[in-house]
């Protein structure tokens, strides 16, 4: 198994992440763990050696078991957040991902999935959210709702602090 760009010193942690951006008939795919009331977009750690596209095709396999292209790269986030009881530096890249024919999963509702970190499984929830009710519901980034409202076309940098 490669390793994760995850470090971790005595009082930070780094993050290397990409994240999906599939939209399908009005609807956005976003996933929250078990009892949690945030959603975020999927995705995952990138691997060392490993490119944007290969591991988000690799997430959405390993969690869903779902085929997907990649396409634009859309958002460029620096965020800032706690992980457990240290703060954690994220870099996190957001691409559009496509649905390929061969798709196995509900297009509609809720199902779950699985993730994998740091040799720990955890139970993913995936809901496909209705774009018009995105300002109702806990999402990060926060800049998410803006952006997928206003359809941009160009790629946008954000940064966000919890602290």
């Amino acid at each position: 198994m490669s390793k994760d760009i995850l470090f971790k010193t005595d009082k930070y942690l780094f993050s290397y992440r990409v994240a999906g951006i599939l939209l399908h008939n009005g609807k956005v795919l976003l996933q929250r763990p078990q009892n949690d009331t945030a959603y975020a977009f999927p995705g995952g750690h990138v691997a060392l050696g490993e490119t944007n596209e290969e591991t988000l095709v690799r997430e959405f396999k390993e969690e869903i078991n779902l085929d997907v292209k990649v396409d634009k790269l859309k958002w460029v986030g620096e965020i800032f957040f706690s992980w457990g009881d240290k703060p954690c530096h994220q870099i996190c890249l957001f691409y559009n991902v496509l649905l390929t024919d061969n798709t196995t999963i509900p297009l509609n509702g809720a199902f779950w999935g699985t993730e994998q970190l740091e040799d720990k499984s955890f139970k993913l929830e995936f809901s496909w959210i209705d774009i018009k009710v995105l300002d109702t519901i806990e999402l990060y980034p926060i800049e998410a709702k803006k952006y997928i409202a206003e359809g941009l076309s160009q790629v946008e940098h954000f940064v966000y602090k919890e602290f």
